[in-house]
């Protein structure tokens, strides 16, 4: 067959960068062409307009064959104007065509000055890849013609143009479709047998339990744990001969843990990897599902933990939204009044696994990471954690203003407060007993769900308020999908087939139209059904784009879970009094210290 000519689309264009320029998230790179970011929707309905006609010239024609160039600039100028981090895997599986075919053709790419790469470490050995600002001027010229060829041959006598996918019409009605039955039912003994997290989420697929049993053909039963218990049970069934789960969800953080020990299956080797449609997923959601660049899982929740603020009383205060966290402990005061039954402020301060988390996001809001994690653009490198060379990092500057501000948060909180952990956080706040409260996206359903909730639609959601002028940062939890790596291999392939069933567009849909606050992917977050539910969608994909969905301040170390522990007990006794917030931590440091050296506490 005659090798496909390259696009002739420019020299060859290579952007020097500087390193504070990439430390601080700027390229140094040439503005992009107005032609193609002057109006962001109608540049996106106009990919989704040339995408769809080549999907149907491609099943229509049968001798028809992918054009991967194409493909491949239209996801790069789709993500330049979403916002959303390219790597090299993303663009091959967008490519269409097999994998050394797709590699030829992003080399090509490359070579005609259509793509630029950016180092993503300080050592250069990982790129993003971008559209070049030859592409970008290219690509706008081509959706101004395309528009005008649309209008000529396809207005009506009178003039008027037809209701055609372009000019915006397109993205204001698309809405995902339900999900539809597997064209092949998956059949194993017994049925599908999935561990959980007893969270609203798996609670709501757990109630959706007969609609996919239907569009999977078989069985499923589900068991739900808390999350200490859900660690112990998966560590539990890896020492069992043959998993008594063909699916696991896994908390974000213990991905190096399970990765390096051997219990999770590595996803590329029971599936095409292209086939969850990885560049759909928030970026921070779905680097955090790997171990040294192969994936673990598949993002089943993304719920960044952001600050709930009861916009009606700011309002009448006449108070301004907290970007600092000085701010939040001037407005914590002005609505803290025990003698009426309303406090300040809510959040997790149970001691162990609930308290350690607050810690260390704490950590994140002053700008420092647990260890001495390499910095990159938009925060921290956590994707090269594979090394014995860590440094725990709680006697810093930093970490002592966090635990500072922890110390002051006391005093403008519930006199329960060092008892509550996850939900309970959030059930004052649905009451209307505190005026602000940190939680995960996915606690947002107590108050949103209920209209008898004085926060019900009265809250507004923040990124974590930030101390020491540290940039924003909305800490990413939740949890990935993931296959256990002592599941029978007779089970795989359905296991697989399943795990793409419960994560595509239209499950996670479904989840949110029945009551979840958690979106893993960016289509479902700007479906607009799903946005006219709640202004969380809305607001998470604002600050994905803003790069403030971060999953470094709880990195997935193989040790991050002996390290939370430690932080949630030390802290808790400072919090209570027993110790300083020097001595508490000095502790911490020495203990974290010996776990990162020996593994032991």
């Amino acid at each position: 067959m005659a090798k496909q000519p390259k696009p002739q689309l420019g020299h060859r264009r290579v952007t020097k960068l500087d390193p504070q320029n990439i430390q601080h998230g700027h390229t140094g790179a040439p503005a992009p062409s107005a032609s193609v970011v002057q109006d962001r929707d109608t540049a996106l309905s106009m990919i989704d307009l040339l995408e769809s006609l080549a999907d149907e010239i491609d099943s229509t024609l049968a001798l028809s064959t992918p054009n991967p160039y194409l493909a491949m600039a239209a996801h790069l100028v789709r993500c330049h104007l979403e916002g959303k981090i390219v790597t090299p895997s993303s663009l091959v599986a967008a490519s269409g065509v097999p994998y050394a075919t797709a590699m030829r053709k992003l080399s090509d790419m490359i070579d005609a000055g259509m793509i630029e790469q950016r180092p993503r470490t300080r050592s250069g050995k990982t790129v993003s890849l971008h559209a070049s600002t030859q592409l970008l001027t290219n690509w706008g010229q081509l959706s101004d013609r395309v528009a005008r060829l649309a209008r000529k041959h396809l207005a009506d006598s009178d003039g008027g143009e037809r209701d055609y996918y372009f000019g915006g019409t397109y993205l204001a009605g698309h809405s995902i479709a339900p999900p539809s039955v597997l064209p092949e039912p998956i059949t194993v003994p017994g049925g599908l047998r999935v561990l959980v997290h007893g969270d609203p989420t798996f609670m709501v697929m757990e109630n959706l339990k007969r609609q996919f049993e239907h569009i999977v053909g078989t069985s499923i039963s589900q068991r739900a744990f808390s999350i200490d218990r859900l660690h112990e049970e998966t560590l539990r069934n890896a020492t069992r001969k043959t998993s008594h789960y063909d699916i696991i969800a896994v908390d974000l953080p213990w991905i190096g843990e399970f990765a390096k020990k051997g219990l999770l299956m590595p996803l590329d080797e029971v599936m095409d990897i292209s086939r969850l449609d990885p560049s759909d997923f928030h970026t921070a959601g779905w680097r955090g599902a790997h171990w040294e660049g192969r994936p673990y899982g598949v993002p089943s929740q993304t719920t960044p933990e952001l600050l709930f603020y009861r916009k009606d009383l700011f309002a009448e205060a006449g108070l301004k939204p907290p970007s600092t966290t000085d701010l939040v402990l001037k407005a914590a005061r002005h609505f803290h009044d025990p003698t009426h039954g309303r406090y300040g402020i809510a959040w997790n301060a149970a001691r162990g696994t609930a308290l350690g988390h607050t810690f260390i996001m704490a950590m994140a809001d002053f700008g420092q990471p647990v260890v001495n994690l390499d910095p990159i653009a938009g925060g921290f490198d956590a994707d090269h954690l594979d090394r014995d060379d860590f440094v725990a990092q709680f006697d810093t500057p930093a970490t002592e203003a966090a635990a500072e501000y922890l110390l002051q948060l006391m005093s403008v909180s519930p006199p329960d407060i060092l008892s509550m952990s996850w939900y309970e956080r959030v059930r004052p706040y649905a009451a209307g007993k505190v005026a602000m409260a940190y939680g995960y996206t996915l606690l947002a359903p107590y108050f949103e769900l209920d209209a008898n909730s004085p926060a019900h639609d009265t809250t507004g959601y923040l990124p974590h308020p930030t101390g020491l002028a540290a940039k924003p940062v909305a800490p990413v939890g939740g949890y990935v999908l993931a296959i256990p790596a002592n599941l029978p291999e007779e089970r795989r392939a359905a296991a697989a087939e399943a795990l793409i069933a419960f994560t595509s567009p239209a499950a996670q849909k479904l989840y949110v139209l029945n009551g979840s606050r958690t979106v893993p992917r960016y289509s479902v977050g700007a479906d607009p059904q799903v946005q006219h539910l709640s202004p969380i969608f809305e607001a998470v994909d604002a600050m994905s784009w803003r790069d403030e969905l971060q999953f470094w301040p709880r990195p997935p170390l193989p040790n991050i879970c002996e390290l939370i522990e430690i932080c949630g007990q030390e802290i808790h006794d400072m919090l209570r009094g027993v110790t300083t917030p020097r001595e508490a931590l000095g502790k911490v440091q020495i203990r974290a210290d010996r776990v990162l050296r020996t593994g032991s506490s």
